[in-house]
């Protein structure tokens, strides 16, 4: 498996659940993680300011199921010779592949971005710019954050920096970007005034139908040629699925995502499969999946199961969720919660909010026991209720 992500890891842990039942002798079969961190992190979370729980060493929940991990950044895949080889110029042989190498936050080329940008993408770069944050000593530019990109952890980060800000004994000012002309377009109709109310009352304030044209050490300057003094810009604009999926000799959609059939099979290349953020999987007839940790953890159960199952001649199980749903985290506003495609908003505020605390703290979360019992139940190819 490359990848130590939500996909990734429940991929091992579905794998090393269907080997017990499929009752193979320890040994006969290696299992094997490659991950760029011996962690897993709870990616989710990184928008929020206490991170000590967000992240999760492997060999906790990998040794006590028999599944290796080798802490390695994958570069290249050879799906002729069925290897894979690492920027330590290792290679490792394989029968059967699962690519779940998750995706990254898509920074454009713009002056000044790389070097003075901050994100929430990794728990690294939100521990920079957490550290960033409690560096900063007095005035207006040291007090404003911009966050660019209104989708879903844009507006979540945007609505926990007010407070985080003031937290740090600063009169907050944080400014939200996004080049469409209303906030949360994913969110559809329904949600959206929820959104912005959130947003008004949270204090953050609002530039729609603008782009940004460069960052510096002192400011952001916008496709308007508006200028805002800031020391922080993060940026939440788009993701895309890990380079890792150009290596494979097949088309990849918008966001750089391999098809695979609803055994989680990439389609057109033999012995892999791949799920999570680099897949794009049919939930239903209509609809693709996600990149979201919904659609990452069974997609990761079951390439898991299956995967062990194709090895053994065994049969497969389909993947459709019938369901669909997104918790929105609007920070002391509360939250919105929606369901189906169209995102419907049932419940909001801090109902909403009870819902998010409980996906954040325990729903997302392997068990922590490091019982092995424990592990592979949860790692059962099933679905979820609802939230």
């Amino acid at each position: 498996m490359i990848g130590a992500g939500f996909a990734g890891l429940w991929t091992a842990l579905g794998a090393a659940r269907r080997l017990d039942e499929l009752a193979v002798p320890f040994g006969k079969v290696d299992v094997t993680v490659l991950s760029a961190q011996p962690f897993h992190d709870i990616r989710v979370r990184n928008y929020e300011d206490d991170l000590s729980s967000c992240r999760i060493p492997l060999a906790e929940l990998l040794d006590p199921v028999g599944v290796g991990h080798v802490t390695a950044e994958v570069t290249q895949i050879d799906s002729a010779a069925r290897t894979v080889t690492t920027s330590a110029k290792e290679t490792y042989e394989y029968d059967r592949l699962v690519l779940a190498a998750g995706s990254r936050v898509n920074k454009p080329d713009l002056p000044g971005l790389r070097e003075f940008g901050f994100d929430v993408d990794t728990y690294d770069g939100a521990v920079r710019l957490r550290q960033h944050l409690e560096a900063l000593a007095g005035g207006p530019a040291a007090s404003t954050a911009v966050v660019v990109g209104a989708g879903l952890t844009g507006i979540e980060t945007a609505c926990e920096l007010p407070h985080r800000l003031r937290e740090l004994g600063m009169a907050p000012r944080v400014v939200l970007v996004d080049h469409n002309p209303l906030v949360g377009s994913d969110m559809g109709a329904s949600a959206r005034p929820v959104i912005e109310k959130a947003l008004s009352d949270n204090g953050v304030d609002c530039r729609t139908g603008v782009g940004v044209a460069a960052v510096d050490p002192a400011g952001v300057t916008l496709s308007s040629g508006e200028r805002l003094d800031t020391a922080t810009v993060v940026w939440c604009a788009g993701m895309r699925a890990n380079a890792l999926t150009e290596q494979l000799p097949v088309s990849r959609d918008r966001l750089g995502r391999v098809a695979v059939d609803d055994y989680l099979r990439v389609i057109g290349v033999p012995a892999i499969f791949a799920a999570g953020d680099v897949a794009a999987a049919y939930m239903d007839d209509e609809h693709v999946s996600v990149m979201s940790c919904q659609h990452g953890r069974p997609m990761g159960r079951y390439a898991g199961y299956n995967v062990v199952s194709d090895l053994f001649g065994e049969p497969l199980l389909p993947l459709r969720i019938p369901w669909y749903v997104t918790v929105l985290d609007l920070g002391p506003a509360g939250a919105v919660y929606t369901e189906g495609w169209e995102r419907v908003v049932v419940a909001q505020g801090e109902q909403a909010k009870k819902t998010k605390q409980t996906i954040n703290t325990k729903r997302i979360y392997p068990p922590r026991t490091g019982n092995r019992a424990d592990l592979l139940a949860a790692a059962a190819p099933e679905l979820q209720a609802r939230p």
